[in-house]
């Protein structure tokens, strides 16, 4: 398989490329990530995964053949709100105080660059999210496992978390960073594919 560079330095991004055998290299976007006023909250992740591959391709060099970039973004919309990585464990805790005994909708939008055709495609995942009512202690005790740390929200799903999550509808990866289903689509319509 052709390797893919994945604009993301996320393990959980990572864990699922090896996952599918996927040959990767990480090469991180710089990108701002500041959320524009007028924006829909349902467009900013399609717009960030966008950026972040368009950011990696121009940082290449000219000469350099360029097969394939995958980039996604993940963001929490409640209230139609948008929710990301809480800056610290305050923070991170008023989300939790929210989201407790409330459904929310974890949005992951998947961007391919196809160096073949030079065109990005996208894929969309949106899933519900439902929390069990939290008590203080125990959104103390999540807090200090550290695990809030650079996760949208405040938490990941496929870890401690889990323990407060009453139901999820929807794709468990792609509340994970990287909806397993919606990669494969896009991959197999551009002609990468990972079963041969």
């Amino acid at each position: 398989m052709e390797p893919v560079i994945l604009a993301s330095s996320s393990p959980r991004r990572q864990e699922i490329l090896k996952l599918l055998n996927i040959p990767y290299q990480v090469i991180m976007p710089n990108i701002d990530e500041t959320v524009s006023a007028g924006l829909v909250p349902e467009e900013i992740p399609e717009l960030f995964a966008r950026e972040k591959v368009a950011a990696v391709v121009r940082s290449l060099p000219l000469d350099r053949e360029i097969q394939w970039v995958l980039g996604a973004d993940t963001v929490i919309i409640f209230n139609n709100k948008i929710y990301g990585k809480p800056e610290n464990q305050k923070q991170a805790a008023q989300f939790l105080h929210l989201f407790s005994g409330k459904t929310h909708t974890v949005r992951t939008v998947i961007a391919l660059y196809n160096g073949r055709t030079r065109t990005t495609s996208t894929r969309v995942c949106s899933t519900e999210v439902t929390f069990k009512e939290m008590s203080e202690k125990e959104i103390t005790w999540y807090i200090e496992t550290g695990e809030w740390h650079g996760a949208a929200g405040g938490y990941r799903i496929q870890s401690l978390a889990s323990c407060f999550i009453r139901k999820i509808s929807g794709s468990m990866t792609g509340v994970a960073g990287l909806p397993i289903f919606e990669l494969y689509d896009i991959l197999q319509e551009q002609g990468y594919s990972i079963i041969d």
